[in-house]
């Protein structure tokens, strides 16, 4: 889709790193979050500015490998490239890393990043029933008070309120401009929505990217309206669930696009799992950030069924008529879940379901548009 917006958001990530190296020089803290888990409600409130770390490339993937095991799941090799190499200027402006042990995998890189970096690592509880939020409230609490002692500031209940309020309108509007998808035939493609979705996280001034948001969300329903979009009325019409959306999931997304399909539902972390819920403002602000990333559906959750109802409330919403779910090699946590999600998904509503498992390198290119053309026929 030709638009001046688009070409906007294009430009945010090298506007992000101008602006962090401008607010460095002002005195401003950055902090790094690596998963949706972390809070940034307590980062604004610090008066910090948080950016996102977790890594979706293959090129600092050698770097890792030296020391983390070649078969780990390429977002963790990704990460931890970067840092070590010194190639993410994100990364190299932090003055402190939040990370949480959502899986083996991570917890234990998170060792070595913490060699580099200060690190405070949220220990994240693997349930999501009474007792585990309590011990999550003291978890959110620790990360309060660390942010306090580093930075030299005070967290009042007025700050984790107003950035509780600033959060929750950056969620609206994200979720506002991924609903636009639900119309049919979709004005947007996933290709130009993961984009979007993916370079508005490095922007500095959230209040500008949610006009930004907004205002592309105006422009894609005035072309709908006069009938402009990239798709038609038969277009098979695709969920992509699983791992975190981003550029390693770039591949995907474009063997699907390019092969007649389109994706208008991101469910993965960086997409619509992330902003489905609001943080409650009428509660005590910790208790109320605590209750809503721990309602956060991800496959170290056991049991996991609001992922499942999730996805079955989304697919209806976005009358897709298909469900790719996307697995990184080595992250057992959602390979395994797989088999569930489809079990279940099926004994709701019969739908196609396709699991891809693969990394981020270009290798698997091929044998994936073999699979992705295969399913497409079937749904045809």
């Amino acid at each position: 889709m030709e638009s001046d917006l688009l070409c906007e958001f294009e430009g945010l990530r090298a506007k992000g790193i101008t602006a962090l190296q401008a607010a460095k020089e002002e005195g401003r803290k950055v902090v790094g979050k690596y998963c949706i888990y972390s809070p940034m409600e307590l980062v604004l409130a610090a008066g910090a500015i948080p950016i996102p770390l977790c890594s979706t490339k293959q090129d600092p993937i050698a770097v890792a490998e030296k020391v983390l095991p070649r078969n780990l799941c390429p977002l963790i090799k990704s990460s931890y490239g970067y840092a070590a190499s010194g190639a993410c200027p994100f990364f190299n402006v932090s003055d402190l890393l939040i990370a949480e042990t959502t899986c083996d995998g991570k917890k234990k890189m998170y060792e070595l990043l913490s060699e580099i970096k200060p690190l405070h690592l949220l220990q994240l509880p693997q349930k999501q029933d009474e007792e585990a939020l309590q011990y999550w409230y003291g978890e959110i609490l620790k990360l309060k008070n660390r942010l306090e002692v580093e930075f030299s500031v005070t967290i009042t209940d007025h700050d984790l309120r107003e950035a509780i309020q600033l959060m929750n309108e950056e969620r609206r509007s994200l979720k506002a401009l991924q609903d636009i998808a639900k119309l049919k035939p979709a004005p947007i493609s996933g290709i130009d929505l993961l984009m979007v979705l993916y370079n508005r996280s490095f922007s500095v001034d959230k209040q500008e990217v949610v006009l930004m948001v907004d205002r592309l969300t105006l422009e894609l329903k005035a072309l709908h309206g006069k009938g402009v979009t990239p798709f038609t009325t038969k277009t098979p019409r695709l969920l992509l669930t699983g791992v975190p959306v981003g550029i390693g999931s770039h591949k995907v997304v474009q063997i699907i696009e390019e092969n007649g399909g389109n994706v208008v539902c991101f469910e993965s972390c960086g997409g619509y799992k992330a902003v489905y819920d609001q943080v409650d403002e009428e509660k005590e602000p910790l208790l109320a950030i605590a209750e809503r990333y721990l309602r956060t559906p991800c496959s170290c959750m056991s049991p996991n069924l609001a992922r499942f109802e999730l996805v079955e409330r989304l697919a209806d919403e976005f009358d897709v008529d298909g469900v790719v779910d996307l697995t990184w090699q080595g992250c057992h946590t959602y390979n395994i879940e797989s088999y569930s999600l489809k079990k279940y998904l099926q004994e709701k509503r019969s739908r196609p379901f396709l699991q891809i498992e693969t990394d981020y390198s270009e290798s698997d290119v091929e044998q994936l548009k073999v699979r992705i053309e295969a399913f497409l026929e079937m749904i045809n």
